[in-house]
């Protein structure tokens, strides 16, 4: 059976009876007017479930590119608009040659067959000149098959990304745009503005995160939207991403549906 496939019966597969009566209880605390419109997530713990199991790194990280599928399903089941998916980071980039190239081909084969699914509209996040040609181009196609989708979950895929990047790569399209209409530096420095810089940042024109989930129990970051989170709820989770379950996202639903968001107010 082809992966693009597998990964949509995934999306039919049922809990234990058990974990079903506790999400329909955990359901029953949601209210629909105070859910997130956008979720960012943290896909973190692939290797250390592996080696947990005494599996090599690779078993991981394809068992967490299989959760993906499976995490989207559930967020279209909550009406969310837009997730965001950190699957590679800059810093990853420096890994073993030998574990990068594999990753590579798991973050490849897992967008293209994203993009197989025809449900979601994905947005390639990140600095793809970074990355092999081959998975940079096979990443574009991925979001150009799927532009045409205008209903629904929109999906950010984040490879080849970190939030230091993202501003300094939104500051230099600013000031290139500005210089461009005639302006000199001196000028630019004068006004240039947290508007001028959002709207360059590679998730211009979305909504920032309502809620950042890390899987893996790590109480960080790392860089994850540095700009888009000023305002968002965190939700720490100490699952490892490839074990991450329906109940443990409607656990983090939950925290954030408590929460009074005073955004800065």
């Amino acid at each position: 059976m082809p992966r693009s496939q597998r990964m949509v019966r995934q999306i039919g597969r049922l809990p234990s009876p058990l974990y079903r009566a506790y999400e329909r209880r955990l359901l029953g605390t949601l209210s629909t007017s105070r859910m997130p419109r956008h979720v960012g997530v943290i896909l973190d713990g692939n290797r250390r479930w592996a080696r947990a199991f005494g599996e090599p790194a690779m078993t991981g990280h394809r068992r967490g590119a299989d959760k993906i599928a499976e995490f989207l399903s559930w967020c279209e089941e909550l009406d969310i608009e837009l997730a965001t998916l950190w699957m590679l980071s800059t810093d990853n980039l420096s890994r073993s040659s030998d574990e990068l190239t594999d990753l590579l081909v798991i973050i490849e084969e897992t967008i293209r067959d994203l993009a197989e699914v025809g449900r979601w509209r994905l947005r390639v996040v990140g600095r793809l000149e970074l990355l092999p040609e081959s998975v940079a181009a096979a990443l574009r196609e991925a979001q150009r098959a799927t532009a045409g989708i205008t209903d629904g979950l929109q999906v950010n895929v984040a490879v080849g990304y970190g939030g230091r990047h993202e501003i300094a790569d939104a500051v230099r399209a600013a000031l290139r745009e500005r210089l461009a209409n005639g302006e000199d530096l001196a000028s630019v420095a004068e006004c240039l503005d947290v508007e001028d810089i959002a709207a360059h940042l590679y998730t211009r024109g979305q909504p920032d995160p309502d809620l950042v989930i890390r899987t893996s129990g790590e109480q960080r970051l790392s860089g994850f939207l540095m700009w888009q989170s000023a305002h968002s709820e965190f939700y720490f989770c100490e699952a490892y991403w490839p074990e991450f379950r329906r109940v443990d996202f409607l656990r983090a639903l939950r925290s954030y549906s408590e929460r009074e968001r005073r955004l800065g107010r």
